[in-house]
């Protein structure tokens, strides 16, 4: 990858941002993003070459994100997800037919979902309870998935399930793929998608809830990390340290933007008698609103550029959590004080900071709490492990 997707990317921002409202007040994803994305060689950019991508580092896609996220919260998730996560789980420990299936549909447009959480399992993900039972060679899986970004107009699904043999006991835990495009006529049986949540922000992205009844799945589709379905899941879970990353940096990129604007109007807007931007008051607020930013940055670009033990391919969990945290409290901070400074005008919708102030506050919850990350990046600098993540 060179330099020239992120100038297609920053290219192309202020046509995602002219489009930002559509998705926003329609509650529609961003298909005619998608397309520029997909034109743009931007979807599926981390898939290796010799698959169609353009084997990217995850440092090129943050830089890459945070030209999308400036103007258009949505597309930038759409960015991450086909990028980091569960695509990435994909090419790191599935086999060579799983990747050349998944490959193309990511390239031409697909962010794949990844399906974990479920109505009784958050943050404590091994509580799940959906199931994936053999028989024969093939899984039959049953259970119910809930907060699922993207369930609905997503093709490739990445269900977690609780894997138990033919005599059911419990092997542990790990991912099966799953293809479904309504619009192709691929309907898998037993795959539903049951409803959608109306979200606060990002209102253009299905976050929806599926229910599998004797979904019937290959084996060939199991995506088994190298230690098996006993301790594989903490394996799967890494690729999550690749999405935090991503996640960490779509609300860094909303807070930039919103600066930016910011900066537009302090510096265009009059009150007694000069411009806003040579009130100190205001400027002290820039000069702490950009350190941060910078710091946040910083921080992302040292995680995307880390690499955890034992040859992990994907980011450094501690780091990722780390950049993660403190950018999406960041960001809500950022943006919010860019709303203020824009007094009411801010709080209305004729300009974006009130939508950008919705789409970011979901960065602390999403894709592991603030909470939890805390949890983890403190068992870290202690060396133990804490109570909520000790084996029962």
């Amino acid at each position: 990858m060179t330099l020239s997707t992120v100038a297609k990317a920053r290219e192309l921002a202020p046509v995602f941002a002219a489009r930002a409202p559509k998705w926003d007040v329609e509650r529609t994803y961003c298909w005619d993003n998608i397309t520029d994305l997909v034109d743009a060689q931007i979807m599926g950019m981390t898939i290796p070459k010799e698959l169609g991508g353009l084997g990217a580092s995850y440092l090129d896609v943050i830089h890459v994100v945070e030209e999308v996220a400036k103007a258009c919260t949505l597309t930038a998730r759409v960015v991450v997800e086909a990028n980091m996560g569960g695509i990435s789980a994909v090419m790191a420990y599935g086999t060579d037919a799983q990747k050349s299936f998944c490959a193309p549909i990511v390239l031409a447009g697909d962010k794949p979902a990844i399906c974990i959480t479920e109505p009784d399992a958050g943050s404590a993900a091994t509580e799940m309870r959906t199931t994936a039972r053999r028989r024969g060679d093939t899984y039959v899986i049953n259970g119910t998935k809930h907060w699922i970004t993207g369930g609905g107009v997503s093709k490739l699904y990445l269900i977690f399930a609780r894997v138990l043999d033919e005599d059911g006991s419990d092997l542990g835990i790990t991912g099966f793929i799953v293809h479904s495009d309504p619009s192709a006529g691929i309907l898998p049986k037993g795959f539903t998608v049951v409803g959608r949540e109306k979200t606060m922000g990002l209102c253009g992205m299905p976050e929806a809830e599926l229910r599998f009844e004797n979904l019937v799945v290959g084996a060939d589709m199991a995506l088994i990390p190298p230690s098996g379905f006993k301790r594989g899941f903490a394996e799967l879970m890494n690729a999550y340290n690749s999405q935090r990353v991503g996640a960490g940096m779509i609300a860094m990129g909303v807070a930039a933007g919103a600066l930016e604007h910011a900066k537009r109007y302090l510096l265009e807007r009059k009150q007694f008698g000069r411009p806003l931007a040579e009130f100190q008051g205001l400027q002290w607020m820039v000069a702490d609103m950009d350190t941060q930013l910078h710091a946040a940055r910083l921080m992302l670009h040292e995680a995307a550029k880390s690499r955890g033990p034992g040859g992990s391919q994907f980011p450094d969990m501690t780091m990722a959590a780390r950049a993660k945290l403190f950018a999406s409290e960041m960001a809500i901070k950022v943006v919010s004080d860019s709303l203020q400074m824009f007094g009411a005008r801010g709080y209305g919708d004729r300009e974006p900071l009130e939508r950008m102030y919705r789409d970011v506050r979901m960065f602390t919850i999403g894709g592991g709490t603030a909470q939890v990350l805390r949890t983890q990046i403190a068992g870290s600098v202690l060396g133990i492990k804490t109570p909520q993540t000790r084996d029962t």
